[in-house]
């Protein structure tokens, strides 16, 4: 279900995008010259894509209220589950059982070996859960879970008070870890699970905190934000790090660093992904939603074989050569637009913006950082329509030398 985003203040969000002159990578992975292959259409609103081996790729239709399996073998499609009381989210635990969330039951549940399901967790402190949405299982066998309200079953009340994010103990244990969500959806961790991801798929806005002793969660920040309206939904990460973040137009490829490396185009906006065939190189991904307009036919299951890279090590060359400030998109914009910037080296940064007077409009704090790429979001709805110009400014590390570049926008309402 989708929320009408509003935008009730002005703000900049910057800083958000950070390049490192050492990068390290045991592996990466690319899609330049990698080709998004549908392999079925015609489903309701597919979701939570999870492979197993010997298996093949299990998925939700929510609307359908079934779990499919899809073979690699033949490109046969099967019925795996029905009903699956509104699955979404799918994953498997450490014993190769698979883990789902249940929306018409709000709850989390396992699919035993021999298929029975049995039911993991339903309430917290005796109310129910809103609808729990993504899952995602650590090594120690603890299950964290998203439970946002997008699909609270019709005529059934809300208990909750709040849309969390949990973590339900191998013991059975449930703890609310963060509270503070509008919506939360995506859920992932970092290969060495020394870091988990969770966006705020409304705003567009992943979020990452340390975790400490396997089961708290602290230092919350700000990881990346998507430069465009809409929603954040699925997320995973490869052996590298990098994160891959299902939202509007594709798939967002995000460096372990907060940069974008990538962007996979979809037909339609997908909703989840998962790692697939038998060396893991597949990005499986579904997309589409009946209730969202988009034609049947491209309601479906895609796959891309992304291409190894090998190792990459101390890529200093990554870093821009110059000082740019680029032309903002979309442009002319309503209400939001992004801006884009590079630094060669460890600079002071001030990003201003002026309205056609020239009276500042905004400043983003003055602050020292490495060189990179950065993006910063400008939201006009206060604003009224008219040229405005952002105005970059940097002072490299030990140097007294002044680098300033101005930008024209136009707000159009």
């Amino acid at each position: 279900m989708k929320m009408k985003m509003k935008y009730l203040v002005f703000f900049i969000v910057g800083f958000l995008l950070t390049c490192h002159a050492q990068i390290s990578f045991s592996q990466s992975f690319s899609s330049q010259g990698a080709t998004v292959e549908k392999l079925r259409g015609n489903f309701l609103q597919p979701e939570g894509p999870v492979w197993k081996d010997g298996v093949g790729l299990l998925f939700s239709d929510i609307m359908a209220n079934k779990i499919y399996r899809w073979s690699p073998l033949d490109s046969s499609l099967v019925e795996y589950l029905n009903p699956s009381d509104s699955s979404n989210g799918l994953t498997l635990d450490q014993q190769g059982r698979l883990v789902l969330t249940q929306m018409a039951k709000r709850r989390v549940a396992r699919q035993e070996l021999n298929g029975d399901i049995t039911p993991l967790t339903s309430m917290y402190n005796g109310k129910k859960y809103n609808s729990p949405n993504d899952v995602v299982v650590k090594s120690d066998g603890s299950i964290f879970f998203t439970d946002p309200d997008f699909n609270t079953p019709k005529g059934q009340a809300k208990e909750m008070g709040f849309k969390g994010v949990f973590r339900l103990s191998p013991t059975g244990t449930v703890t609310a870890l963060d509270i503070s969500f509008v919506e939360p959806n995506g859920i992932c961790f970092s290969p060495d699970e020394k870091k988990l991801y969770v966006n705020e798929s409304p705003q567009g806005k992943i979020y990452v905190w340390d975790v400490e002793n396997d089961s708290t969660i602290v230092h919350k920040n700000l990881f990346y934000t998507i430069p465009r309206v809409g929603y954040a939904d699925g997320m995973k990460v490869d052996p590298s790090g990098n994160l891959y973040c299902t939202g509007p137009s594709g798939v967002w490829v995000i460096s372990p660093m907060g940069v974008c490396l990538d962007t996979i185009l979809l037909p339609v906006n997908p909703s989840n992904g998962a790692w697939g065939d038998a060396d893991r190189k597949s990005l499986y991904i579904t997309a589409g939603n009946s209730g969202s307009g988009n034609k049947p036919a491209d309601i479906g299951l895609y796959r891309i074989r992304l291409i190894s890279t090998g190792i990459q090590e101390d890529q200093g060359q990554l870093l821009p050569n110059d000082y740019e400030l680029f032309q903002n998109y979309p442009n002319p914009f309503n209400p939001q637009t992004t801006i884009t910037y590079k630094i060669p080296q460890r600079s002071m940064v001030w990003l201003k913006v002026f309205d056609v007077l020239g009276k500042e409009v905004t400043l983003v704090n003055d602050l020292e950082i490495q060189g990179g790429t950065y993006t910063a979001q400008f939201d006009g709805s206060q604003h009224s329509s008219g040229v405005y110009f952002a105005q970059l400014r940097a002072v490299p590390e030990f140097t007294a030398t002044s680098f300033l570049r101005t930008m024209k926008m136009l707000l159009v309402k």
